[in-house]
């Protein structure tokens, strides 16, 4: 005997499923050879929102970063998760997806907690000289120790590079959390290193989005900064009258 035929709306999902992976794992031809992840895409789609959101400081703009990181963790993970693919893997770009998300969690947090208290999800302020002292030491740092261990597991060279994003890309995302407004120059120091890293593994679609980021992060940095200022004016009389 043959089973029984799945009910219709049972069918249907299915159906939606199969369609939603094919999609997932769709490429797009751009010839001599050469292909685009469509996965990819969207998720630097997803990416870019949130980094418009974080300019407008949204508390939305954290899921929905969390969304494009998970797609973007299964395209640099290259060979490892998709046996076919023909992209290297990129550790560092990979592994800061997943701290991407971790952040992310106390991020949102953070800015609706603050939301809810005062109104405003972030108050916008520049680091203490101090602070700044230590992002720079654990940037380089943090590059020199992770660059031998990515090395180690096979991440694509140069991998200072690829350590050089991660750790950045760690700093600003949690700079952004504490409304800290230098993280928008921290995505330049790690859009500077990452373009290049990106389009020579053959991550194009990244690779131009991180060209696109680099000139939004610089208007990022703008907005924030008169954000900051006004606000210092405003809570300092002495400044208001110079």
């Amino acid at each position: 005997m043959f089973p029984p035929e799945p009910p219709q709306t049972e069918r249907e999902s299915m159906d939606i499923l199969r369609w939603l992976i094919d999609i997932f794992n769709s490429h797009i031809e751009l010839g001599n050879g050469q292909t685009l992840q469509v996965r990819e895409v969207v998720g630097n789609i997803f990416g870019l929102a949130s980094a418009l959101g974080g300019m407008r400081r949204k508390v939305w703009a954290w899921p929905v970063g969390i969304i494009g990181n998970l797609l973007l963790l299964s395209v640099f993970l290259g060979t490892i998760i998709d046996p076919s693919s023909s992209l290297p893997h990129l550790l560092g770009q990979a592994g800061r997806q997943v701290m991407f998300i971790a952040v992310s969690i106390y991020g949102w947090v953070r800015w609706r907690q603050t939301k809810e208290q005062t109104g405003a999800a972030v108050e916008p302020r520049w680091a203490s000289w101090p602070t700044r002292i230590v992002l720079i030491v654990v940037l380089f740092g943090g590059t020199a120790a992770l660059t031998p261990l990515f090395a180690a597991l096979g991440s694509y060279a140069p991998v200072w590079a690829d350590a050089w994003t991660f750790v950045g890309s760690l700093l600003a995302t949690w700079g952004m959390a504490k409304g800290w407004t230098e993280f928008w120059l921290i995505w330049v120091a790690v859009d500077i290193v990452g373009v290049p890293l990106l389009f020579s593994a053959g991550y194009y679609a990244t690779g131009l989005m991180y060209v696109f980021y680099g000139v939004f992060t610089l208007i990022g940095f703008v907005v924030w900064s008169r954000q900051t200022i006004r606000r210092s004016r405003e809570s300092d009389p002495a400044v208001q009258n110079v």
